[in-house]
């Protein structure tokens, strides 16, 4: 009997363990098990130099949770939303997902930036957390992972998009000199290069170009002199050594020039200390969202943010990247009731595995569109990546225009 009992005893056990095992598997962890609200998280930089970015995803997704609530919520069930600071450092990123995660997380925004979330990539795919990032370009962001998507283009998908809009503004390949300029040892800038180039096609499809590459991102006068009589130049690169090498090339470079840059310039007429407007030629970038809208959903979601962002630390913080993360905010609301429509169970305390299941299926299928600030009947493509329009936006016209 007591031999009988014992046995029983650790069948129990091992049944118990193997239970729990295959429910943790499964995706029911019990980290959502008390969640009242679905649970929005996010990575990115709210201090240093990329600060601009975090602090127009945290600005513009709060918003967007704020508005969804007071709007009675997603079928009665509220968002919450927590960003944590990673400063654009990819050591920081991991730590900041595993809080998330383990505090009920169910929904993410990746981070805002590309190295980061790569670094949190396999744990965001072991987990199996929905993700939409706004902001992380790089091609790698969705590769092999089912439960990733983008809001934003691929860097590849931008470098190949300027190529084109290059060889359809300048169809006489005689009217132009082009001049790329870009970081070498740079994921986002090499990566958008490549691509452009290769759109291109060989030996840059006849056209006259000149390249040139650094790695100081404070002294350009190398840079200007080898690239000074270029009309054209691609810069995929970051705002602050783009604006330090415009403020290097004045005089040097004629005034009816263009600068033309990716995402990486949005923000650009924001840097504190810097007065755009003493720059002689155009600058312009390509943009799934303008600013500037006179009309539709781009210029509801202006209004709102400047109206709702009016302190000093927050002034100039309006970018694509906070738009793109609104619209990520409403793309959930819209899958989630899309869910619930075609029969889906989504409580406020679903297993963040099973939500992505649910959503990967909505976002996947041919008959969701999503319209926003950043685009009209966005799809997704099954590999994560996001079907949408892009155009040249002008951050600052030429002076002689």
């Amino acid at each position: 009997m007591k031999h009988t009992a014992f046995f029983k005893a650790a069948s129990l056990t091992l049944a118990a363990v193997a239970g729990a095992a295959c429910f943790a598997g499964c995706g029911g962890n019990g980290y959502t098990d008390k969640n009242t609200e679905y649970y929005i998280g996010v990575s990115g930089p709210l201090t240093g130099g990329a600060a601009i970015y975090g602090t127009a995803v945290k600005n513009a997704a709060q918003m967007a949770v704020e508005e969804i609530n007071a709007a009675g919520g997603v079928n009665g069930v509220n968002f919450k939303f927590v960003m944590k600071d990673d400063a654009h450092d990819e050591t920081k990123s991991p730590n900041n997902y595993a809080s998330l995660f383990e505090d009920g997380m169910q929904l993410s925004l990746g981070c805002v930036t590309t190295k980061p979330f790569l670094a949190t990539k396999t744990d965001v795919v072991k987990d199996e957390v929905f993700t939409l990032c706004p902001s992380a370009s790089g091609d790698a962001v969705p590769q092999d992972a089912s439960n990733v998507f983008q809001m934003c283009f691929t860097d590849s998908g931008q470098g190949a998009e300027a190529a084109k809009l290059v060889k359809s503004t300048y169809t006489d390949t005689s009217s132009v000199k082009i001049g790329v300029l870009y970081k070498s040892g740079d994921d986002y800038s090499v990566g958008l290069f490549n691509n452009f180039k290769a759109e291109m096609g060989a030996n840059y499809g006849g056209y006259n170009v000149t390249e040139a590459s650094f790695t100081d991102e404070t002294s350009f006068d190398s840079q200007v002199q080898t690239l000074k009589d270029c009309t054209f130049f691609f810069m995929p690169i970051y705002y602050t050594p783009a604006k330090n090498f415009m403020l290097a090339a004045k005089g040097q470079v004629a005034d009816t020039a263009v600068y033309f840059g990716c995402d990486g310039f949005d923000g650009i007429d924001s840097v504190k200390g810097f007065d755009i407007s003493t720059i002689p030629q155009e600058v312009s970038m390509l943009s799934h969202f303008n600013s500037k809208a006179t009309a539709g959903k781009a210029k509801e979601f202006v209004d709102k943010y400047n109206a709702k962002y009016t302190s000093a630390a927050d002034k100039g913080t309006l970018n694509q990247f906070g738009a793109a993360a609104y619209d990520c905010v409403y793309a959930f609301k819209a899958a989630i009731e899309k869910a619930v429509a075609d029969g889906e169970k989504v409580p406020a305390n679903i297993a963040a595995a099973e939500m992505n299941k649910i959503l990967t299926k909505v976002f996947t299928s041919s008959s969701f569109t999503f319209t926003g600030a950043t685009g009209t009947d966005i799809k997704w493509n099954a590999d994560g990546t996001v079907n949408k329009a892009a155009d040249k936006y002008i951050v600052k016209a030429a002076n002689n225009a």
